[in-house]
Parts: structure tokens; C-alpha cells; sequence
């Protein structure tokens, strides 16, 4: 992996939607679709999406968001930054950027990976499974909107990219997907999602959330 440094850009995106895409375009230049690909956790997923509708790349999504012109409305004015220190200010106008930035349907579910977790705090994860139907998913039993427990799931990531890791943990990965219940101890449900399985984790989780009302990206900016 080490070889591979520099084929990677982790970008500090600036908090006006419009520059942050400019930003990731201007990094992507005309490097081609096959060898691209995107991650992108909660609003940096949601900007990963309208990229890899437009350059029809692929996409690794860690817990999207899906309407922040929605969600974000609260945290106009002054905010911390939670990596760094500092302050942004969010503007109106950067609610308005990122409604026109909404992806309305995929055209490409094959070209997705979602990670969506049933902790997550911020997110719920409900919406996520419906905002990309027939993507290949995982979903996390518990873990947060950070998904701190990233490194478990680091290998289907890379795999998914297009990085080679190896014939020991290509063999894990196939291994989990013949047997969807084999990390049920651990707390993951792996799967390659279809229409049906999204009803039936909505399904579940409604009725999780009716036993326990009680219970409850990395964010770029």
C-alpha cells in the first residue's frame, strides 16, 4: 500500500459547497473513471455522489446525507470545526448550493458501496437504505456517525476500489458475502442490497426503534 501513497488526496473542503466541488474537480482533472474512485463520509459522501454521477466513477458512501439543505438549516451561523480548531460560518446561501447539488436517483447502483450504521447519532440510517436502493451495503449493527470502527471494514472498502489486498483477504471477502449472518457476533450484516432487502432492513429497524424509543464524518465542511 505504501507504493500507493500517492494515488490518494484527503482534501480540507471549504464550507461553501459550490468551492468544495470545484475543489475535488480540480484534484480529479482528467484522471479516468475506471481508475477513480470516491469516499465520502456524511456531507462529504453526499458530495462523493453528485461526482461520481458525474464522472461515473465509483463511490464509497460512510453514513450520507441526503437532504443537507434540510438538516444543516440549524447550524446556520458561526461553527466549530470538530478536526483542527477553528470556526466556519454557514451561510444561507450554502443551503441553496447544496440543494442544487441533490443527485434526485442514482443512475448506477453498481458503482456504489454503502456503509450505513444503526447507531449512527446523526443520520438515521433508514434514509440512507432509501436514498440508494440496489447498492451493494453494509450495515453496521450500532457503532455512530463517525463510524469509529472504521478499520473493520477498511478491506471491503479498498476491495471494492479496485486495490488488490491479497488472495487471503479477497477469500475473507467472498466468504461474507456467501454467508450474510457469519458476523452477526461482531455486529455487521453484509450485503449486496436489493429492494427487498432495503424493505426488510426498514422493516427490522422499525420495529428495533418501537422496542427501544429511547435509543438514539468524519463530516466534511
Amino acid at each position: 500500500m505504501l507504493d500507493r501513497v500517492n494515488d490518494w488526496r484527503c482534501p480540507q473542503l471549504p464550507v461553501s459547497p459550490y468551492e468544495a466541488i470545484r475543489l475535488a474537480q480540480s484534484i480529479i482533472g482528467d484522471v479516468a473513471p475506471a481508475s477513480l474512485s470516491l469516499i465520502g463520509s456524511s456531507l462529504g459522501a453526499f458530495y462523493a455522489t453528485w461526482l461520481a454521477e458525474h464522472y461515473g466513477c465509483r463511490a464509497v458512501l460512510l453514513n450520507p446525507a441526503t437532504a443537507p439543505d434540510e438538516t444543516l438549516d440549524q447550524y446556520l451561523g458561526e461553527q466549530p470545526l470538530w478536526h483542527g480548531g477553528g470556526t466556519i460560518v454557514v451561510k444561507r446561501r450554502h443551503l441553496e448550493e447544496l440543494k442544487a447539488l441533490r443527485v434526485p436517483r442514482i443512475t448506477s447502483p453498481e458503482r456504489y458501496y454503502l456503509i450505513a450504521a444503526t447507531g449512527d447519532e446523526v443520520l438515521d440510517y433508514r434514509t440512507m437504505l432509501r436514498a440508494y436502493p440496489d447498492v451493494a451495503t453494509t450495515v453496521i449493527q450500532g457503532s455512530n456517525h463517525s463510524i469509529s470502527d472504521f478499520d473493520d471494514y477498511l478491506d471491503g472498502v479498498l476491495q471494492f476500489c479496485g486495490v488488490d489486498l491479497g488472495p487471503a483477504a479477497t477469500e475473507a471477502a467472498a466468504d461474507a458475502k456467501a454467508d450474510p449472518a457469519a458476523d452477526t457476533a461482531t455486529g455487521k450484516v453484509t450485503r449486496t442490497a436489493t429492494n427487498e432487502a432495503t424493505k426488510e432492513a426498514t422493516s427490522t429497524a422499525s420495529s428495533a426503534t418501537a422496542q427501544n424509543r429511547h435509543a438514539t464524518s468524519t463530516s466534511s465542511r
